[in-house]
């Protein structure tokens, strides 16, 4: 928080208050820098930006006189513009955080230019487990999931059913890579092989050959290290090529609530999937969805849903130690524990990663659907101690010794 002219008066004020900016004329700045125009849209896009307002909103607009605005680009699903657009944020525009960035290649850069600054950045859109592994940060914070956790999740359940061969389809950047490295760690943890894999572009629109690989490799699995639009893609073309009616079965190992519409039940019904949110799960998310639905007319995905509550959190610590200092927010953040809709008692480690319980779905039958977004059955509620990659194993530096 930058402080100009503070007045004699404003300054007692503050300290009256309790609180140790004394800024009620400074304002508040969150960016929310996320995917508006490709592949990743549906699942973060404009409705990851109205998560953090109804955060912001609840917040009340301000914390101790001190105006809370958002702003939001769209980062192309390019490291390079969405570096420009941190560096442009932090430096000129006064931005205190940076939230969601999903694309992994692009969260990752972002989070140089954050540790650069100094300046705290919570990731709800990436998966990529290096985020808080190898590549973590003392202002860097994973929010929502991570390929640990749909590895652990969905890659086990998988495995144990009977799916003990697997080829993967594998997006080529960040985040496929890593999602591939966890769950084929898992696979081979629970006895089965991975027989192969391909790498496939970005927002591809033809994964013909690909499909074509993975079926000649006769795995009983074809593993879709892929997200968004690519997922939907790949799995309508794999019911196109009879790929599915054949024998293989697909595991979609991150497929989010918005894929499973573009999709429709037809196509989708029988996926098991690992997701931190679904709407219909509790009066609380039922509540939270039904004023994101009558704003974005569509039900919230995790990460939009996690936007709103790593905003809040944000806040709330913001409000706790009167400041936006990164080191007193991210030890706010830290020490107090995180409640909302969709996490009881979560935890923010040192290495940045939120710790909350995860749930197995199934995509439901149409015959089995009651209506409109009624698109999952509870598998299972998976404990945060399984889907959490223990603290020692990530190989994050602020964690050694």
């Amino acid at each position: 928080m930058r402080l100009q002219g503070i007045s004699a008066l404003l300054a007692a004020t503050a300290l009256a208050s309790g609180f140790a900016m004394t800024a009620s004329a400074e304002t508040i700045k969150l960016g929310v820098l996320n995917d508006q125009s490709g592949v990743y849209t549906d699942l973060s896009g404009p409705g990851g930006v109205d998560a953090v307002r109804m955060a912001v909103e609840d917040a009340g607009g301000a914390i101790n006189g001190n105006k809370i605005e958002v702003v939001s680009a769209d980062h192309q699903n390019k490291p390079d513009v969405g570096t420009s657009i941190a560096r442009q944020w932090y430096d000129q525009d006064h931005v205190d955080a940076i939230f969601d960035v999903p694309n992994s290649g692009v969260a990752l850069a972002v989070q140089e230019v954050a540790r650069e600054k100094h300046k705290i950045v919570m990731f709800s859109g990436p998966a990529s487990s290096d985020l808080t592994g190898a590549k973590c940060s003392p202002t860097g914070v994973h929010w929502t999931y991570d390929t640990y956790g749909l590895a652990k999740g969905t890659g086990a359940a998988v495995t144990k059913s009977g799916g003990d061969s697997w080829f993967f389809l594998t997006a080529d950047y960040a985040f496929g890579q890593a999602l591939e490295r966890d769950t084929a760690a898992v696979v081979q943890a629970n006895g089965g092989k991975v027989l192969g894999e391909v790498r496939t572009p970005l927002g591809s629109p033809d994964f013909s050959s690909f499909l074509l690989q993975a079926q000649s490799s006769k795995a009983k699995i074809i593993g879709l290290a892929n997200a968004g639009g690519d997922t939907v893609t790949s799995i309508k073309q794999a019911a196109e090529f009879g790929i599915t009616s054949g024998g293989q079965k697909l595991a979609g190992l991150l497929v989010f609530l918005s894929d499973v519409n573009s999709l429709g039940l037809k196509t989708a019904q029988g996926l098991e999937l690992t997701e931190s949110f679904y709407w219909d799960l509790n009066d609380e998310t039922r509540a939270f969805s039904k004023r994101f639905f009558e704003r974005n007319k569509k039900e919230p995905t995790m990460v939009q849903a996690g936007l709103y509550g790593a905003a809040k959190h944000y806040l709330e610590a913001v409000k706790a130690t009167g400041s936006t200092d990164s080191d007193k927010v991210m030890a706010a953040m830290q020490a107090n524990p995180i409640n909302d809709f969709m996490t009881k008692n979560g935890q923010l480690r040192k290495d940045g990663k939120a710790v909350r319980d995860m749930y197995l779905f199934e995509v439901k039958k149409p015959e089995e659907s009651k209506g409109a977004w009624d698109y999952y059955k509870l598998i299972r509620q998976i404990p945060a101690a399984e889907v959490t990659r223990p603290l020692a194993d990530g190989g994050c530096p602020l964690v050694k010794g």
